[in-house]
């Protein structure tokens, strides 16, 4: 019998939806709804406040991507915006290893020529108007979260390698602390540039400078140039059908390929006839995982380097790849080359009155990114460099200019041409594996968005490792177990996902749900 228990219920509107993993971002994007903007702007105001409230997930330094449907044009379009390789930044000067923080572990930030491109093509309001509570809560300060704290906290030895980010964060090596006011003056000033100059000053005015000159100053590869040549893509998303559905999703540099893949190969099952959280289940979505990242790792990367093969989203390939799943046997997977799993990330989504909406997700990659403060701006940049591979031979193998493969994707599921469930999550490799539990959860199990959000869930990870939540049945994990996987309990609420989803149901009657597993929650008017 499936769950229904949830910590909360599904909050329902009809004028418009938010949610996203902070509280505070929520109630901001909730505000410029209320007072007329729509979708694009809110989701802009929510994504500034969480770079103030959320600095160890995302922040000016770091990339985005999104999908934005346009009600008035019926049209679906995708933002890519990761950041290049420094064109410094060659095998030669990295050595042996790619870094985890520090200098030379950052790729040129994308995030804030998202913001650009989503306001300018679909935002109402004014940038000033967008980014005001993200500059009042960076000036007059904000309560520092459970998430934030713990988060401080667990790398209070990362941060105070970098005496610019520990005096924000851990000054006199005492790390901030649930509770606690926290402020961020640099931060904000540089919020009320961009608010006077444009999103654009980013990347062509003094705040790109001084962040490059401090990359100059310690021997980092970042550079003005860098900065000022990075734009914004806008693309065609890519996309499949599920059981009647189109789901779409960003296309490479995102490994969002991954989740269609995904569903591609599961469709070939019955899992309705399965149970909700059964063992078969569980098993043939684990399974149709590890065949679609196998192909990750095979062919995804920048592609102006390397074209993706567009077959691979085809049903006669899943047609073909599903005969290798083993009802009754988990099969093993090699770990990936190259890339250290990253799950620092935040994920929101937004519907307005208009019927516009928005998926939307950026990340410095791991916690706090590079761990690098720039004392003059507060911005954190992010070490997505460290996603590249140093092998040649490799298809992701770093290059000046290049961008690597990217863990962030958002999804948008449409139903006779209108969208029908708009959603996300953090988790850097676990985000596809966390959004087709969502995604099964609502089309195959009826859930609604609150409870998908909270259906206990599974965590897959190399060979036949794979962390179950407490929560789930025993005879699931037992059923497992049974069938070769290696199973780990998680805590209740442990997995790596923070989910939050919009559905669009008849008569435009929005329901939104958001994952107990964050500080977030959703708000429907």
């Amino acid at each position: 019998m499936p769950l229904s228990i949830t910590t909360r219920s599904a909050v329902r509107g009809l004028r418009g939806a938010i949610a996203t993993s902070n509280y505070l971002a929520t109630e901001a994007g909730m505000d410029v709804l209320r007072r007329g903007g729509n979708c694009a702007d809110a989701a802009v105001c929510a994504a500034a406040v969480l770079n103030v409230v959320e600095p160890h997930c995302s922040h000016l330094g770091g990339d985005a991507f999104g999908l934005v449907w346009d009600a008035g044009k019926r049209k679906l379009t995708a933002v890519n915006s990761s950041g290049a390789a420094p064109m410094l930044l060659t095998r030669d000067l990295i050595g042996d290893r790619i870094p985890e923080s520090g200098f030379l572990s950052s790729t040129v930030p994308g995030q804030v020529a998202a913001w650009d491109t989503i306001l300018s093509r679909w935002g109402t309001m004014a940038t000033a108007e967008v980014l005001r509570e993200a500059i009042h809560y960076a000036r007059e300060g904000f309560v520092v979260s459970r998430d934030l704290g713990d988060s401080v906290a667990g790398q209070l030895g990362r941060l105070e390698a970098f005496p610019d980010t520990q005096a924000v964060f851990a000054p006199g090596g005492v790390p901030v602390r649930r509770g606690q006011v926290l402020r961020q003056p640099a931060l904000a000033r540089t919020f009320e540039l961009l608010a006077d100059q444009g999103l654009r000053a980013f990347y062509d005015g003094e705040i790109g400078e001084r962040m490059a000159a401090y990359w100059v100053a310690n021997g980092g590869a970042l550079r003005a140039t860098d900065l000022a040549a990075h734009q914004a893509r806008v693309l065609e998303p890519i996309g499949t059908t599920y059981r009647g559905y189109g789901v779409f999703e960003q296309p490479p540099v995102s490994q969002g390929h991954i989740l269609l893949q995904s569903m591609n190969l599961v469709e070939a099952f019955d899992l309705g006839t399965m149970g909700h959280l059964s063992a078969e289940a569980v098993h043939v979505c684990i399974e149709a995982n590890k065949l679609a990242h196998a192909d990750k790792d095979r062919y995804t990367t920048d592609p102006a380097w390397s074209p993706f093969p567009e077959g691979l989203l085809s049903k006669e390939y899943a047609s073909e790849r599903a005969r290798l799943i083993d009802p009754d046997r988990a099969t093993p997977f090699p770990p990936a080359p190259g890339a250290p799993p990253g799950s620092d990330t935040t994920y929101l989504c937004c519907v307005d009155r208009f019927g516009n909406a928005i998926s939307y997700i950026q990340s410095i990659f791991h916690s706090f990114g590079c761990g690098v403060l720039e004392p003059s701006t507060g911005v954190i940049l992010n070490n997505r460099a460290c996603g590249f591979s140093l092998d040649p031979r490799h298809v992701n193998c770093i290059a000046p200019g290049k961008k690597t493969v990217h863990t962030l994707n958002t999804y948008m599921v449409f139903s006779d041409g209108r969208p029908v469930i708009v959603g996300g999550t953090p988790g850097g490799d676990v985000q596809v594996q966390t959004n087709l539990q969502v995604l099964t959860g609502l089309i195959d199990f009826g859930r609604d968005p609150q409870q998908a959000a909270e259906d206990p869930r599974w965590q897959r990870g190399d060979g036949l490792a794979v962390g179950v939540e407490t929560r789930a049945p025993s005879a699931t994990q037992e059923g497992l177990r049974a069938r070769g996987h290696d199973v780990t309990r998680l805590g209740p609420y442990s997995q790596g996902g923070r989910v939050q989803v919009i559905a669009i149901g008849d008569g435009g009657v929005l329901t939104a749900g958001s994952d107990p597993r964050c500080d977030g929650c959703a708000l429907a008017f």
